[in-house]
């Protein structure tokens, strides 16, 4: 189990009331995955599959409504390999297989557009209703999905909508935005909680233009500036559905995987936020954009696309095989709980007190007890339960260097690697342990350093 999955597990043990309340202290954005997972644990017990299975699900069911969404503004073969394209993107494969609710905004963002389209073909009070109820879904998960609100908004100037559309639309995201409001307000009060997030760097910069710069040079081709109706004849075989009228695949692929990306990237200017997880429903936009690449070449190349597809895929996989191969590995994976926790029962000895450093490490408790039994955590104040916290409430640092010193061993669970001390309790903690104890084991195993310090005679 990882640490973001630590919190999740942590959360959904929790009664619903307790939920609520470490809901106004930390993690309100994921108050509604927390809630599900909650429920789903009561229904079918709490192992790493019923924590990881929705996401695999959300996973699989984003890229068959890509592969639908493809059909209807592109054509039926154009659809199928943007399903396939999302499938084999490492990001997407990286959240299908983690207990966190990044999948399921993936899923919920691309119904959303799946039904944009719609309510922009046959207009009316139900298509703007379902299209409200998925964008707000989507963001309770996770309000960055509100990006793809923006994104939404973009593509109907795309295609210049009517009137009566736009205001369809304005009164559905009115709607939405109206409902999450309170997720947005109250969050702003946790923004501490992101503060680890380090500013924009080179590399994140020219992932995003690539990505965006793929997209649009996707889009160019004819197929993907098209209605579906002209778009099925073109590709010499149709999705069977109604056109879409002036919604062509460009209109929807590029506004959804630049909007997200680049706004997130310059509010990152101001406040470091971006992580590729809060939009990773970007990646929607430049699979859409390949699926119309493959079918180009096909006709290109005049050979029909179920030759190409296949070989295109085999390609792919064979070029993104590292990846693929590093992603199931539990090196992928640098903050792994789990495997803390084993070591911390291998190597305590006769210790009778743990700390954490930092508090948050705290985690690695609180998912495996067990290992933990009989050990008193010297820094603690006030459980999680107690204080309706994830990890708990510490005492004062005067406080943690006393019960520090009626110890005789103590096992110490941090991060490898320099450490950056940023509260008076964590220099505390340190600058004890280097005056009264003497480290005598020291273990470092993917993510998290285990060692224990005894005191001087």
């Amino acid at each position: 189990m990882w640490r973001d999955e630590a919190a999740t597990w942590q959360a959904a043990h929790r009664p619903p009331a307790e939920i609520l309340h470490l809901l106004g202290q930390a993690d309100v954005v994921h108050g509604l995955y927390y809630a599900l997972m909650h429920g789903l644990f009561a229904l079918f017990g709490d192992s790493l599959v019923t924590l990881r299975l929705p996401s695999v699900l959300a996973t699989s069911a984003a890229c068959a409504l890509t592969a639908l969404l493809g059909a209807r503004l592109a054509g039926r073969w154009a659809g199928t390999a943007a399903g396939l394209a999302l499938a084999v993107v490492p990001a997407v494969q990286e959240h299908a297989q983690e207990g966190r609710s990044y999948a399921l905004v993936l899923a919920c963002v691309v119904l959303s557009t799946r039904l944009l389209v719609a309510a922009l073909e046959r207009p009316g009070a139900g298509p703007w209703l379902r299209y409200a109820a998925a964008v707000l879904v989507a963001a309770w998960l996770n309000w960055f999905s509100l990006f793809a609100l923006v994104a939404h908004g973009a593509t109907l100037l795309w295609v210049r909508a009517d009137r009566a559309r736009r205001t369809g639309w304005a009164l559905a995201a009115t709607g939405a935005v109206a409902g999450v409001l309170p997720v947005i307000l109250t969050s702003r009060n946790q923004v501490s909680l992101v503060s680890w997030i380090k500013p924009l760097g080179w590399s994140t910069v020219v992932g995003v233009l690539v990505t965006v710069a793929i997209t649009a040079g996707c889009v160019l081709l004819p197929q993907a500036r098209g209605g579906s109706g002209e778009s099925d004849r073109g590709a010499g075989g149709g999705s069977g559905e109604a056109p879409c009228g002036r919604v062509g695949l460009a209109a929807v692929a590029l506004p959804l995987c630049a909007v997200p990306q680049v706004g997130l990237a310059l509010v990152s200017l101001v406040k470091p936020l971006y992580i590729t997880r809060y939009v990773l429903f970007a990646y929607v936009g430049l699979a859409l954009g390949l699926g119309v690449l493959l079918v180009t070449l096909a006709a290109r190349l005049r050979t029909h696309v179920r030759v190409l597809l296949p070989a295109a895929l085999a390609v792919a996989l064979l070029a993104l095989l590292p990846v693929e191969l590093r992603l199931r590995t539990v090196q992928s994976r640098v903050d792994d709980v789990l495997t803390a926790a084993r070591t911390v029962g291998h190597v305590r000895g006769g210790a009778d007190g743990v700390l954490f450093i930092p508090a948050a490490r705290r985690d690695t408790a609180l998912v495996s007890p067990r290992a933990f039994a009989g050990l008193r955590d010297l820094a603690l104040e006030r459980g999680p339960v107690e204080s309706g916290t994830l990890k708990g409430i510490e005492a004062a640092p005067r406080e943690i260097a006393h019960a520090m010193l009626g110890a005789r061993r103590i096992v110490l669970v941090t991060d490898p690697g320099p450490r950056r001390d940023a509260t008076a309790r964590d220099r505390t903690k340190q600058r004890v342990l280097d005056e009264h104890f003497v480290r005598r084991s020291d273990v470092v195993e993917r993510g998290r350093r285990v060692s224990v310090y005894e005191r001087r005679d």
